[in-house]
């Protein structure tokens, strides 16, 4: 919903009527607007980083990673929404709760991402000799520039545009 409306719009009544609840009933749970925000932060935080372990097990550590990376993105997110994304990080990065949350993810995102590249060198997917964990930050950051660059471009659907940037990264480094 934040994704969507983003977090400007977001308040507790727009949030009590998309789940079935009064505004007071989510004032009773969460405390206040900022609680419920980072609430659903933490969840789109989970939901990132969950991506990584849905994917099916078996084929190419190289094509899970992609796909896990992938798993969590909406196949029909719009440019609008990925602004309102970017909203939401504003908030993560001034704000040191939000911080914490994001940065955590990011962290165990970092770490998930080393253990498929490490899964791929012992499949030999990739050439040897490789520094994973600069590949795995060079992942990281293609992720998320990725995204951004999608936002301005607007070159077809977010998923085939991640797709397409994590295939063209890793093709020098496959064997």
């Amino acid at each position: 919903m934040v994704q969507r409306i983003g977090p400007e719009g977001f308040t507790l009544a727009a949030a009590g009527a998309e789940v079935g609840l009064s505004a007071s009933t989510l004032v009773q749970r969460f405390g206040s607007k900022r609680a419920l925000l980072l609430a659903a932060d933490r969840w789109g935080v989970e939901r990132w980083v969950g991506g990584m372990d849905e994917t099916p097990s078996g084929g190419p550590a190289l094509d899970r990673l992609i796909a896990g990376l992938v798993h969590g993105v909406d196949s029909e997110t719009t440019a609008e929404e990925m602004a309102n994304s970017v909203s939401l990080l504003q908030i993560a990065l001034a704000d040191s709760e939000f911080h914490e949350s994001t940065r955590d993810g990011a962290v165990r995102l970092r770490a998930k991402i080393v253990e498929r590249l490490r899964e791929a060198t012992a499949n030999e997917e990739l050439r040897p000799g490789i520094d994973i964990d600069a590949l795995a930050e060079l992942v990281e950051i293609t992720y998320h520039g990725a995204m951004i660059s999608w936002a301005i471009h607007r070159d077809g659907p977010l998923v085939t545009s991640l797709r397409a940037r994590f295939a063209q990264l890793l093709q020098p480094y496959r064997v």
